[in-house]
Order: C-alpha cells, then structure tokens, then sequence
C-alpha cells in the first residue's frame, strides 16, 4: 500500500482543511477526485490519500490525518464511504471526529452531512448527526430484510427438496439400479460396489441418500 500526503501550506496553531481521498486499488488514479475539488473551489490545506488493494483498509494516511486533527479544523470527502467499510464503522469515525476532536465533516454528494456551523446555528451539525444516524438505521434495516428474505429462501427451497451445498460428481452409470436391488436384498453392499468400481462406503452414503429422496418426494 502506498500512502501519499499532499501538503499546500502549513498554518500551525490555525484551523487546517484536510481532503482525504481514497481509491480502492493501485492502479486507479486520484487526479479525478482531486478535480472534484477544484470544479467545488475548494482549496484543501493537505490532501491525505490512501491507496488500496483487495480487503486491505489499514488506511495509514487516514491515520495520520486523524492524529493531526484538532478541534476547528474540517475534513472534506468526496463520499460517506470514504470513511468506512460498513455504516457501523462509519458511525464510529463520525463520532470520533465530531465529538471526541470537534472537527467538522463535509460529504460532496450529500449536502445535508455538512457539520459546519453557520456562526451561533447549531443546525448544519444537527441535521448531519440526524441523517447519518437515519442513513445508518436504514442500512441496518435493509441488512436484516436481506437475512430475512434469504432464510425463507433457504426454508422454501428445502421443503421443496432442493439440497445445498457442493454438488459433487454425478453417480456412476447404473448406481440407481444397483442401488434399488440392495434396496430390495437382490444384492450385498460389497456385491454393487464391485459392479460400480466404488468404495462400500461411497456406495452406502449416496444409496441411503437416493433412498431418503424417494421417501421425502413420495410423502409430498
């Protein structure tokens, strides 16, 4: 991972405006967020970049912009998932942010996540604060229809006799046959093995298995 910081000028002590960008792999350039902020005339103080492959979220720039944070100083992201994988984790560098160093947020995509205060209104602040935390419940609640769907899916298809799970290879030719004489006594377990060329084992688990699927269509 390679991290970049872009610095414009330093002005110790004073309000600092921090741009963070990140791309999600090595190969995907940063000049089309950088010009997102131009088009917005925004003029950032240090832009942090991070570079990322794959899973990989360390994010070490990320890092070191939040240990230079002080109370005052603003933040600018191009979207809410800059901050975060998941809203969970969205909400925690929110609150860190806002709450524990007093610094602002600002979303270019979504106008409402603005922190900033406009003199003694303390509604920019507010309304972000509310609509991250609606955004959140709405992702939680959309997670938990999706669970939900997927285990009547699950249940619907197993009363339905559909099997989950690795397929495997087909049976071999005649293994239906064989199987319905053992079923029947007119053969041993060594007895079809042979035939098949498989284990008595192989044989065993995939007759029984044959058996339990005639039962379960025949109850329905």
């Amino acid at each position: 991972m390679k991290v970049t910081s872009v610095e414009r000028r330093d002005k110790a002590g004073e309000r600092m405006e921090y741009g963070y960008i990140r791309v999600s792999s090595l190969d995907q350039r940063v000049d089309r967020q950088i010009q997102d902020f131009k088009d917005r005339e925004i003029h950032v103080d240090r832009f942090y970049i991070d570079r990322q492959s794959g899973k990989d979220f360390e994010r070490p720039a990320y890092r070191c912009m939040i240990r230079k944070l002080k109370k005052g100083d603003v933040i600018y992201v191009s979207s809410i998932d800059r901050l975060g994988r998941n809203y969970d984790e969205i909400l925690e560098q929110w609150r860190l942010i806002t709450k524990k160093f007093k610094a602002d947020i600002v979303v270019f995509d979504m106008t409402l996540l603005d922190t900033r205060e406009k003199g003694e209104d303390l509604t920019g602040r507010f309304i972000a604060d509310l609509t991250l935390q609606i955004l959140s419940y709405v992702a939680e609640t959309e997670r938990r229809n999706i669970r939900r769907r997927q285990a009547e899916g699950i249940r619907a298809a197993k009363e339905k006799g559909i099997r989950f799970g690795n397929p495997g290879k087909p049976l071999p030719e005649g293994f239906e046959y064989y199987a319905n004489l053992w079923k029947e006594r007119r053969i041993s377990i060594s007895g079809a093995s042979k035939k098949l060329s498989v284990s008595r084992s192989y044989f065993y688990k995939h007759a029984k298995n044959l058996m339990s699927d005639a039962g379960n269509n025949t109850a329905r």
